[in-house]
């Protein structure tokens, strides 16, 4: 077979392209309806039958969503806690995988035994102590809460020590020693390009971990003023049943623009990292 000629039609192709096609489709359809709601009326949303197609309210929808100033001014919280967050959640987690792949020290696999284990812990046991805790430290309502504690995580380490384990070959460290370089610049200069494609996609997971938290920052943030996205979202909800509808789904529209900018801008990489991992496997 050439190069160029197309491999021939059979019924398992077809069947796994149909199959391919219908789960782009059920994937789909929940940002297909989110936009649907978002650009129609609460009355043609909930009318028999609904309208499926988007309509021509966005703007009017978006404008009652921005009324105040509460929506934007959480969006720009989301943005700058996201932003930090992840940097700093990125930077300490490589710095502490590496440390754990590569530097031999007393009681290292003591202490990430002890790391792991707190993977089991469920999120929920912790809430009460650690809101106890800030309560004392005068945090509450200020955004030391969700930086801190979010400053370095188990999963994390335990992601890009395998990442440094897999990727950063001991030669080319015992290189760089060898050159003079200490520990900090070894790190950034030769291990921290070699963890790239891990670091990217944990990356994506810290954003959308960070963006869509709700229950904790509803908890430690009490002024509109620092309220950050889903918190303001869940602001929209009206109370006895008198939710609207159209309202809150444009301002969730809006929530989601920047993860799929996200996506977009980085799809190319996540896709190349994929398939090289694939071909490694």
């Amino acid at each position: 077979m050439s190069r160029n000629s197309k491999p021939p039609i059979t019924p398992a192709r077809v069947a796994s392209h149909g199959l391919l096609a219908l789960g782009v489709l059920v994937f789909a359809f929940p940002f297909y309806w989110l936009l649907v709601m978002a650009t129609n009326s609460t009355s043609d949303i909930l009318a028999s039958p609904p309208r499926l197609v988007p309509g021509s309210q966005f703007f009017a929808n978006f404008e009652e969503v921005t009324a105040g100033s509460e929506f934007v001014r959480a969006f720009v919280n989301s943005l700058l806690l996201t932003a930090l967050c992840s940097a700093i959640q990125l930077f300490l987690a490589a710095l502490a995988g590496y440390v754990f792949a590569k530097r031999r020290f007393p009681g290292r696999n003591l202490l990430f035994s002890v790391l792991l284990i707190t993977l089991i812990i469920p999120t929920g046991v912790s809430i009460v102590p650690s809101f106890q805790i800030y309560t004392d430290l005068g945090w509450i309502d200020t955004f030391l809460p969700l930086i801190v504690p979010g400053a370095v995580t188990a999963f994390g380490v335990f992601w890009m020590r395998q990442a440094a384990e897999t990727n950063v070959p001991d030669e080319l460290v015992d290189a760089a020693r060898m050159d003079g370089a200490g520990f900090l610049r070894t790190f950034w200069s030769v291990a921290l390009p070699c963890m790239r494609p891990a670091l990217v996609a944990f990356g994506i997971f810290q954003v959308m971990w960070t963006w869509n938290d709700y229950l904790w920052p509803l908890l430690v943030l009490n002024s509109p003023t620092n309220f950050t996205l889903p918190v303001a979202l869940q602001q929209l909800t009206g109370n006895y049943g008198r939710t609207d509808y159209s309202v809150v789904m444009a301002g969730t529209l809006v929530a989601t623009i920047p993860l799929l900018v996200l996506f977009l801008v980085l799809r190319r990489t996540v896709l190349q990292n994929a398939a090289s991992g694939a071909l490694k496997g």
